[in-house]
Parts: structure tokens; C-alpha cells; sequence
């Protein structure tokens, strides 16, 4: 009868000796030569017909040693089921194993052992006695009159008035990289593009005054633009905006076209446009409509600015011992590619707080009794549709189409869409409760303050 034993080796390491013996493996050997007789096509013989010899001499070796390792990979996995162990990855086999030790011609009792790293038992951080802060992005009369104006712009109409006199005009020009002179170089960068008269510095602008297509000036990128501008015209031009070189390069830009939006006017039609499932009706309804939208926007911002504190916090206050030595080596040789103790030891920080996050969310999972349903899988689908489509769903009949319907049904069929989408909700859920644990201060901050906190953290994590 097979025996399992068990013996502390390291921190949350242990290791379990299996030892079957011949009685545990003997009658499963039988019953697979006899099934292999079964099924086994060889010349000479009719199927089914093949002396029980031939087959154990063909066949015999491999299947005894299959038998044996399956019989102890199955008192392995009771065992663990029975002692309820929680381990991380799977039972590394220990070294002093010798599978040359399984020999059909003499039938034994055979010990093999392995190495478990065990989950450790931990407190979560106290999310109720942390510091943290929720910032407020208010509104300002300046950040709506910015948005009033894009709308305007963007529900324009485009005019072409062929002489360009003020800094809103679009110019659709060609870049013709040349030399200092303005002679075309052989070789050299030709790009169509399409930019404001505003989006020039302010020496370079007035220049452009009373031009008209077909005109044309010859200039330097380092010259006509600021660095910003300048940046996103190198990178249209295919150039390196890290190579200073690059910006001294020479271009001719010759107009090719004239533009000029002209605004919407703030009237009920455009408001309609712009909300059409609103009653504005007024520039103040219209104002205040979009103040919300703004603050629904910043607020967004900042439920995510503090999501990722709250997940700093439980991550860094949260206590986790790991057995790091069976880690290690489970990382060296578990995976589909064996690693070198460089790569580990270069991968495991990284690695180890993916485990700690996880140990986390399992550990509120558990504790908090967190599910994700069926309906739960097929609200997202549905929403995910509903976002790809975006305005456009009203003019198909709405949410209720059966396609829609039979969209989220194929979509429950897809395994890995499932899988993603659970992990997706049940981490939502996680930050969910972790919100409602927290008692953050409100602290009010400028537009420009926030967006260089998001900024300098965005650096800090590259």
C-alpha cells in the first residue's frame, strides 16, 4: 500500500516522499498490456489476436514506467487534496529521483520525492488607516470656454478662402527637404501635410499673411517651430526628434491649399448636435452641460490616480513571505523554456510582486465572498459592443437588436474572451470594495498641478 510522508526543508518549503508499492501499480500494468492487446495493429495477426508476450516485450517497458509514475503522481495529488495544501505552480521532482530505478523484469517498491512551496498566511494592509488623497478638479470658466470653442470648431464647416490671413487658417502644404539655398537634394524627404498657421512660432506666422496656393517659403524646422510643434512635425516627417541634426534640417513648404473652418454658431440646432439627448436649449444649459461633462472627466481621472495609490498601498503594506529558493529554481526549470540563474534572479522582483498581487486579490476574493456571473460576463460584452459602435447604435434600432444578442452569445462560447473578462471584473470589484474601505482627503488641485503629477509619475515609472 502506498505511504506518503512529508518534511519541512525551508521557509514554506516542504518536501513529500511518495513510496508505492508493487501492489499499488501491478493490477493498473495488467489492465494496459491487456488494452494495448486490445487495440495493437501488427502485421501477421488479426486485430485483437496479438499473443499477451509480443505485446508486454513491445510494449511492456514503457507502459510499466507509466503505470508506475502515474500511480505516484495520483497518491501525490490525493494527498494534497486530503491535507488541503495550498501551494504555489506545481510539485518540483527532487534530483535524487531515478526513474533507471523502474524495471519491468523486477517488480518493486519505488519512492519518489518531491519540493512544495506553500502559500503563506498573511494580514492585508489596513486600507482604512491609510494616508491618501483624493483630488478634485474643478472646472474653471477657461477649461469651458476651450471645450466650446473645439466644439464649435469641430462641428464647423470648411471654407477656402485661397489667401491665408489669420492664425486659424489650415494650410495643406508640401515638405520638400532642400538645402540651404532651397534646391531640392536628391533623395531628400517629400511629405504632404496639413497643419494650422498658429502651429508655426510667433517670428514665422506673419510670414504666412497674404499668401496664397501655390506659394511657397523655404525654412528651417529649428527655426519656424517651438519644440513642442516642432517634435510632432519632425515625427510626421519621419525623422529622429532626439537628433539635433534633424531639426536644422532645410524644407520648402509650398501651399497646396487654403482652409478655414468656420464655427458653429452657438445656436439650438448646434447645441442639439452636440447633445442630442439633452434639453439645451440656451448657451447657458449649453456652459453647464459641458462644465458636467468636465468634471465627470476629471473626477474619472482621479478615481484612477487614486485606484493606483490604493493598489501602491496593498501592495507595499501588505506582508508576504515567499519561499523564494523553490521559486527560483521552479522559475529556472518549470516554464516551457528552461532559464539561467541570471535571467531568474534579473526576472523575480518583477515576477514575485505579480504573485503578490495576485495572492492579494485571491486572499479579498475569498474573504469577501466576491463572484462574477454569467450575466456579469454578458453585460460587459454587450458594453464593449456598445462602445465600439458609439454613436452609431441609435441609427442601427437601438441596444436590443437580436444580432446584438447573438454577438454576446458567440462571445460566451470564446474561452480566453471569458477567462480575460472574469479576471477584468473581478478586479473591479477588488478595487470596488478597496474603495469603499479607504477615507481619503479631498484635496482640491489645478488642471495643470494634476496633469504633472501624472506626468512625473509616468517618468518615474519609466
Amino acid at each position: 500500500m502506498a505511504t506518503v510522508s512529508r518534511e519541512n526543508i525551508g521557509l514554506l518549503t516542504d518536501k513529500i516522499t511518495v513510496k508505492v508499492a508493487k501492489s499499488d501499480y501491478l493490477p493498473s500494468f495488467e489492465r494496459a498490456l491487456k488494452s494495448y492487446g486490445k487495440q495493437a495493429n501488427i502485421p501477421g495477426f488479426r486485430k485483437g489476436m496479438v499473443p499477451s508476450g509480443l505485446i508486454k516485450k513491445m510494449y511492456g517497458s514503457s507502459v510499466f514506467a507509466d503505470e508506475v509514475l502515474r500511480t505516484v503522481e495520483k497518491e501525490l495529488t490525493t494527498y494534497m487534496s486530503s491535507e488541503r495544501l495550498e501551494i504555489f505552480a506545481q510539485p518540483l521532482p527532487l534530483p535524487e529521483n531515478d526513474a533507471r530505478q523502474i524495471d519491468m523484469t523486477k517488480p518493486d517498491d519505488y519512492s519518489f520525492a518531491f519540493e512544495v512551496g506553500l502559500k503563506p498566511a498573511f494580514s492585508l494592509a489596513d486600507l482604512g488607516n491609510a494616508k491618501l488623497t483624493r483630488f478634485k478638479v474643478e472646472p474653471t470658466e477657461e477649461m469651458i470656454d476651450e471645450e466650446v470653442e473645439r466644439l464649435r470648431t469641430r462641428n464647423g464647416k470648411m471654407t477656402e478662402p485661397g489667401t491665408v490671413a489669420g492664425d486659424e487658417h489650415v494650410l495643406n502644404v508640401n515638405f520638400t527637404e532642400t538645402d540651404a539655398n532651397g534646391e531640392p537634394l536628391e533623395g531628400g524627404i517629400v511629405k504632404d501635410n496639413s497643419l494650422l498657421v498658429k502651429y508655426f512660432n510667433e517670428a514665422t506666422r506673419p510670414k504666412w499673411m497674404g499668401l496664397k496656393n501655390g506659394d511657397s517659403m523655404v525654412l528651417s524646422l529649428s527655426e519656424a517651430f517651438d519644440e513642442k510643434e516642432r517634435e510632432w512635425i519632425l515625427g510626421d516627417l519621419g525623422l529622429d526628434k532626439q537628433d539635433a541634426a534633424a531639426a536644422d534640417k532645410h524644407f520648402k513648404v509650398t501651399i497646396t491649399k487654403v482652409g478655414l473652418v468656420e464655427k458653429a454658431d452657438l445656436n439650438e440646432e448646434f447645441f442639439k448636435t452636440v447633445y442630442p439627448n439633452k434639453e439645451v436649449k440656451t448657451e447657458g444649459e449649453f456652459r453647464a452641460a459641458i462644465k458636467e461633462e468636465i468634471q465627470a472627466y476629471w473626477d474619472g481621472q482621479s478615481a484612477n490616480q487614486l485606484q493606483h495609490t490604493v493598489y501602491h498601498e496593498l501592495l507595499d503594506h501588505t506582508q508576504i513571505e515567499f519561499p523564494e529558493a523553490f521559486l527560483k529554481r521552479w522559475m529556472q526549470t518549470g516554464g516551457e523554456k528552461p532559464k539561467t540563474q541570471a535571467e531568474v534572479e534579473q526576472e523575480f522582483p518583477s515576477f514575485v510582486n505579480q504573485l503578490k498581487w495576485t495572492l492579494i486579490v485571491d486572499k479579498v476574493v475569498h474573504e469577501q465572498g466576491i463572484e462574477v456571473s454569467a450575466d456579469d460576463i454578458r453585460a460587459f460584452a454587450r458594453q464593449q459592443l456598445l462602445g465600439y459602435m458609439g454613436g452609431q447604435l441609435g441609427q442601427m434600432g437601438g441596444g436590443d437588436q437580436p444580432w446584438i444578442t447573438d454577438y454576446v452569445q458567440r462571445m460566451m462560447q470564446d474561452k480566453k474572451f471569458v477567462e480575460d473578462t472574469v479576471h477584468r471584473i473581478q478586479t473591479e470589484k477588488v478595487f470596488n470594495w478597496a474603495d469603499s474601505q479607504v477615507r481619503p482627503t479631498e484635496k482640491p488641485i489645478s488642471r495643470e498641478e494634476f496633469q504633472h503629477m501624472q506626468q512625473e509619475h509616468q517618468h518615474h515609472h519609466h
